[in-house]
């Protein structure tokens, strides 16, 4: 019982921040489709449409793997992906340029056109400033360095959303959002919508479900991540301590109850890394 309350206030607790949340507040349409026309203003958006829920992108068995929290398109074409990233974990930039080569993969298949890649937009959110220079956007998009003038018309976007600027560098609307995500009240009419869209899934038993699983996933692969390193520092202290093979393949048994192939598999993976 005192679980499922835990798990229960953890639920709870969760803002539009939380990328999950989000994810799922973000497939009404309407919503979303009001969201990138605040971002993206000078844009006509007629409407919104879901490819995939939450898209996952994989090329092949050895490549990383991609999980999108919005992917969307509009009735051109243009693809449009949206994350909320709560953590800094300083590699954004280097995110928007893999997300980039995984999207564009799915667009056109062998043998097509290069000219059949359509527009693109990533868009980060995020409770930080990703550049430090107090901005709420920053928007990138490929020019010539020697002649800013000159743009490359690849027709790729990314933009970096900072929701804690004092800045006044946005409208207002699309500021009354930021502040939103920042965890301030507003009496903007799309906030209002957000945060009765956010109270309506939190009572979705359902999406509790999922969540709580995919957040139980995460806890165990974290302990498994630590018990491996362990077990990495273990094998390197036994042959710097210059034991055999045997001997190291013995304490890694009894030491952490695992079998002898698997002993051996730590073995390989240390001397190779």
């Amino acid at each position: 019982m005192e679980n499922e309350i835990k798990e229960y206030t953890v639920w709870e607790d969760l803002g539009i921040g939380n990328d999950f949340l989000f994810g799922k507040v973000m497939q009404d349409a309407e919503l979303c489709k009001e969201l990138l026309q605040r971002i993206l203003p000078e844009l006509e958006i007629d409407r919104i449409e879901y490819p995939e829920l939450q898209k996952s992108i994989r090329t092949d068995a050895d490549a990383k793997s991609v999980r999108l929290d919005v992917y969307v398109r509009d009735g051109k074409g243009t693809v449009y992906d949206i994350e909320m990233q709560v953590t800094n974990t300083k590699e954004l930039p280097k995110r928007t340029r893999y997300y980039q080569s995984m999207i564009d993969l799915q667009m056109i298949d062998k043998g097509e056109l290069y000219n059949k890649l359509k527009p693109s937009y990533i868009i980060f959110i995020s409770p930080f400033d990703t550049f430090g220079m107090g901005r709420h956007i920053y928007t990138f998009e490929n020019r010539c360095r020697e002649d800013m003038s000159i743009a490359l018309n690849d027709e790729t976007t990314k933009i970096f959303l900072n929701a804690v600027s004092e800045m006044d560098d946005t409208s207002q609307e699309l500021r009354a959002f930021l502040d939103y995500v920042a965890g301030k009240e507003s009496e903007d009419a799309f906030v209002k919508k957000l945060e009765e869209a956010v109270k309506r899934a939190k009572k979705n038993r359902e999406w509790r479900h999922e969540y709580m699983t995919l957040l139980m996933r995460d806890q165990e692969n974290i302990e498994k991540g630590i018990e491996k390193g362990k077990i990495y520092g273990a094998v390197s202290t036994y042959m710097e301590l210059g034991l055999s093979d045997s001997e190291i393949l013995e304490r890694l048994k009894k030491k952490y109850h695992i079998t002898e192939s698997e002993a051996k598999a730590y073995m390989l993976e240390t001397v190779h890394y």
